[in-house]
């Protein structure tokens, strides 16, 4: 399991402050013991070694919604409602889960030109970042990652970056990591008012579609659609490629213990 403590800033008191997120609940080989108790004993150690250092732990993209339910609650930590949305592919081709507005969209993009490629060498990582880093400068709640996290995955082959370019220039960005035959889209930007027309956005995720369809996987997840209000234009726009929405939780713990037990009574279930 691993932990990542960063500083955060913020218009209000305390102004700076440090912020313990982790993805997902950990990577788990067979053995004597169950994956639920070994969770436990990683939950437990962790909070208490990271609870004097941030302010609040989060964790986030947990794809199985009551996944250490018991767990988290006896290590003081309180859940909010999140969703994700998972598209099936060993059934039927992406194509025909499409909606009639992504297909429409989609013939533009490829009219105009659009093209998409994978990422392999240091000058498309770093335009990779940039971009990435340009469309989320203005939502002060999304980390970006140092540009060695990102080297690391183009490197790897646990996921891919890719580039969406429109006559030469880059025009959107996406990353996919893989796990146990699923795809999960991690991280994705365009520039939609630039190139609003040529609709970057939708040929930026329907590529990594594409991508995971072609390689076999059994599911692409986008891990972070948010929270489930009725009107949400980020997940209308994923479901335009077929998905389904699926209910999960993030779980928090404040290490201010009154502060904590005031959330944790307000997100009771």
């Amino acid at each position: 399991m691993l932990a990542a403590i960063r500083y955060r800033t913020s218009l209000f008191p305390p102004f700076l402050y440090t912020h313990c997120i982790v993805i997902g609940v950990g990577e788990y080989a067979d053995g004597p013991l169950s994956r639920e108790m070994l969770f436990d004993r990683m939950l437990s150690a962790l909070t208490k070694t990271v609870q004097s250092k941030a302010l609040y732990i989060e964790f986030s993209s947990i794809t199985e919604k009551m996944y250490g339910y018991r767990c988290f609650r006896e290590n003081g930590y309180f859940p909010i409602h999140w969703q994700n949305v998972r598209n099936s592919l060993h059934s039927r081709p992406p194509e025909e889960r499409l909606s009639d507005k992504a297909r429409r969209r989609l013939g533009q993009a490829r009219a105009k030109g659009l093209c998409v490629e994978t990422v392999k060498d240091e000058g498309g990582l770093q335009e990779f970042v940039r971009l990435l880093r340009r469309h989320n400068r203005l939502k002060p709640k999304r980390y970006i990652p140092d540009i060695n996290f990102f080297r690391q995955v183009m490197d790897g082959d646990g996921g891919r970056l890719f580039l969406t370019r429109y006559k030469g220039k880059i025009i959107g960005c996406s990353m996919c990591v893989f796990s146990e035959n699923n795809a999960y889209l991690w991280y994705s930007a365009s520039l939609r008012k630039t190139y609003a027309m040529s609709h970057p956005d939708t040929f930026t995720v329907w590529s990594v579609i594409k991508y995971a369809y072609e390689h076999h996987f059994d599911h692409i997840v986008f891990m972070d659609v948010g929270l489930p209000f009725k009107k949400n234009p980020y997940r209308d726009f994923i479901l335009q490629f077929g998905g389904k929405p699926v209910g999960t939780y993030k779980w928090f713990r404040v290490s201010v213990k009154w502060i904590n037990r005031i959330f944790a009574w307000i997100y009771r279930d």
